[in-house]
């Protein structure tokens, strides 16, 4: 009988992830064994270094990466994948930052100070009076940033799903953790949750199929078994099929959306900030290791598809964002716009060299830009806030650019990426995209794309006259007349960080694209 071989691990190309993943259980030690008081400063900090770390060695390890397959086969390191990681990597650090916000709420964070109670019972009271939070946070956030560094990464069907159901659970569990708006809050995990388990069995069930199909979980082989042909193709479509809702699920593609909305809107606006961005970065980066190493080979028939999903989100996303009067359901809506305008990108696969790298080199520039703008918007919302937390209905945004200039000047900078107008990353990204589905003939989708970008720029610009150009009403309250709209705050030192970096870095990527542009050139594309 053979005995036990022990894989062979390249831990000095998975050293990032093994960082990560280890922080996050240091991190759950702290929050066993380290006094209440001190558990707060100690996980922003063990956090921060552990990510800061890990973002050091992936710039080692881009700076002369040899594309490789690693684990026994099971992940695969490229340049888009290095690259994917230090995009992860610098969002969760942008996101950390906002995590430890504590300066807008009375000196205690925005998350709940003792989740298993519930709103509005005297556990709940009792808590907020203590000024309890779930440090916590911070070792669940390292978790899902591990999973989603696998998730880009994956060589094979099965490390792919457990990617994926790593990156999600904690996210479930952040979701419904707001201090305020409790209820809000748990509804949103709940349907996330829900919804969420439904996507995976089906992704589950399509693994299964494609192996079926193709006899082998590694993608490079399926890809190998598509090029050639392999018995009873329609195991490997209906198995496409089914794996494809799993992704477009995690990225918000209609019509798999519907928890969009919800989540973005109950959730800490922390999370939705890091979230929002960081998942959309990953999920995208398995979408096209996937599609293009596994399935590339049959375009022909998944590319008409993509295209019809790409039409509807962008369509449906551009249209619901028009008669939204919250902020942040505005910025969901608007999010499910962004992925029609990424999956625009996905269909340009026929595009000058035919491996891909053509529109993957543009959907890596579009979702850096996408999630510098999506994380700055998010953090500017957190600091406009009333007597009852963050303001985020319209009318408390009414002439806020009279009141405070910056903020709202910064938040137009963010919408008008968000649109793709000139001057901004938002702009760069999507020239590149649309072009890509140019070159591939796929000319209606690029219209249809067009077309919900004017829609887009409609309500943005929209929203911006509403802060510039558009009176306060005034209302009758206890002692005199005072006005229905909010007031900004002044955030901790780590919001202003993000904010600024983020505004700072969407000038540049619509500026002076070409550093970045020539980066992603030089990634290469995927093993195939």
């Amino acid at each position: 009988m053979n005995g036990f071989v022990s894989p062979h691990l390249e831990y000095s190309l998975l050293w990032p992830i093994f960082v990560v993943f280890g922080v996050a259980c240091v991190g759950i030690l702290v929050e066993a064994f380290a006094p209440r008081e001190r558990r707060y400063a100690t996980q922003v900090a063990l956090t921060l270094i552990g990510l800061v770390i890990a973002l050091v060695r992936v710039i080692i390890i881009g700076v002369d990466v040899t594309p490789r397959t690693v684990a026994e086969g099971a992940l695969v390191v490229d340049g888009p994948g290095v690259f994917l990681w230090g995009v992860i990597l610098v969002v969760a650090i942008a996101g950390v930052l906002l995590f430890a916000e504590r300066q807008l709420d009375t000196g205690v964070s925005a998350f709940a100070g003792q989740a298993a109670a519930l709103p509005g019972t005297a556990a709940e009271r009792t808590a907020a009076q203590q000024g309890l939070d779930h440090t916590e946070v911070y070792p669940l956030l390292l978790f899902a940033v591990g999973g989603m560094m696998l998730f880009p990464v994956a060589g094979d069907l099965l490390m792919l799903f457990v990617a994926l159901e790593v990156l999600s659970l904690p996210l479930y569990l952040l979701v419904g953790l707001a201090r305020r708006r409790r209820l809000l809050s748990q509804e949103a995990a709940l349907k996330y949750f829900l919804l969420g388990a439904f996507s995976s069995g089906f992704f589950i069930y399509g693994i299964s199929l494609v192996y079926g199909y193709a006899g082998t979980m590694d993608l490079a082989g399926i890809g190998d078994v598509v090029q050639h042909g392999g018995a009873n193709h329609g195991l490997l479509i209906a198995g496409m099929g089914l794996m494809a809702v799993g992704l477009l699920f995690k990225v918000g593609a209609v019509p798999f959306h519907s928890w969009t909305p919800d989540v973005y809107q109950g959730a800490p606006t922390a999370v939705t900030a890091w979230m929002s961005a960081a998942t959309k970065v990953a999920a995208f980066g398995a979408l096209l290791r996937l599609f293009v190493v596994a399935f590339g080979h049959d375009r022909l028939t998944w590319q008409p598809v993509m295209g019809a999903v790409a039409i509807a989100t962008m369509l449906f996303g551009a249209a619901i964002a028009v008669v939204q009067t919250d902020v942040k359901r505005m910025l969901a809506y608007s999010a499910i716009a962004h992925t029609g305008f990424l999956l625009t990108g996905m269909i340009g696969f026929t595009a000058g060299d035919g491996d891909g790298t053509d529109a993957t080199h543009a959907i890596l520039f579009y979702l850096l830009a996408y999630s510098v703008a999506t994380i700055g918007a998010f953090a500017l919302v957190s600091v406009v806030r009333d007597s009852n937390g963050e303001a985020t209905d319209f009318g408390k945004w009414t002439g806020l650019g009279k009141r405070s200039p910056l903020v709202a000047g910064l938040f137009t900078l963010f919408l008008f990426s968000m649109a793709g107008l000139p001057l901004t990353g938002g702009f760069i990204g999507k020239w590149e995209v649309f072009t890509v589905a140019l070159r591939a003939g796929y000319w209606p989708v690029v219209v249809v794309a067009i077309a919900a970008s004017i829609v887009s720029v409609f309500f943005y610009v929209r929203f911006v006259l509403l802060l510039f150009f558009t009176q306060a009403q005034k209302e009758v309250v206890t002692g005199g007349e005072g006005t229905t709209t909010a007031v900004v705050a002044v955030p901790a030192w780590g919001s202003i960080v993000v904010i600024g970096a983020c505004a700072l870095a969407t000038v540049l990527l619509g500026v002076v694209p070409d550093p970045v542009l020539q980066l992603i050139e030089n990634a290469g594309s995927f093993i195939r």
